[in-house]
């Protein structure tokens, strides 16, 4: 099983009710460790994609040109939606299973910094696939950063003023309501709240 293949698998069962043991978790956690893109997969990418607006430590692999799919399934078309989606959510699942380990704190430490520098992630963009990705980073600050309310609320807001701007595929809407089940309940008005259960 790839790394992308785990990442959606364990996603999926977590999100149905799933359980894991601790001897799970770790086995899951060994195999994202090991498999941080290396120096050269990571220069490759930022040749014509660098800066902060992308990962720094798992590239998405070769793909046949396609681009994989997020958790809850939308096809991104960019590789801002789609490499973020990739990095965050191994990164949030690192976090849950192995939140004392010195190597997973110091990346969810240095991507929080770097998603301060986007646009998607802490500007307030709403233009096509950086709304998107805005929820992405939401779903990982929800598991690394509950407590940080004033950024949280903020790609709340970002979410709420701008979901109707254009038509938005289904899968935009569901992932909202995933976040939303994940975050403290304070950040869910009571009418959300009595949706989420039909988020996923």
């Amino acid at each position: 099983m790839n790394p992308y293949e785990l990442m959606i698998n364990t996603n999926n069962y977590l999100i149905k009710g799933g359980e894991l043991t601790e001897s799970q978790k770790n086995n899951i956690v060994n195999q994202f460790l090991n498999a941080r893109s290396d120096e050269r997969t990571k220069q490759n990418f930022h040749k014509s994609m660098g800066g902060a607006m992308y990962p720094q430590y798992f590239i998405p692999p070769y793909n046949n040109g396609k681009k994989f799919q997020t958790v809850i399934p939308m096809s991104p078309k960019t590789h801002i939606l789609s490499a973020n989606a990739y990095e965050l959510e191994i990164l949030r699942l690192l976090a849950l299973f192995a939140p004392d380990n010195s190597e997973v704190k110091d990346m969810i430490e240095k991507t929080l910094a770097r998603l301060k520098k986007t646009c998607f992630g802490y500007q307030s963009c709403h233009i096509g696939e950086c709304f998107h990705s805005g929820l992405i980073v939401l779903r990982f600050l929800a598991a690394v950063r509950p407590d940080d309310t004033a950024w949280i609320k903020k790609l709340i807001a970002l979410y709420k003023n701008h979901a109707g701007d254009t038509k938005r595929h289904s899968g935009v809407q569901k992932y909202y309501m995933l976040c939303l089940s994940e975050l403290p309940e304070e950040f869910a008005d009571p009418e959300e709240n009595r949706q989420i259960r039909f988020a996923v």
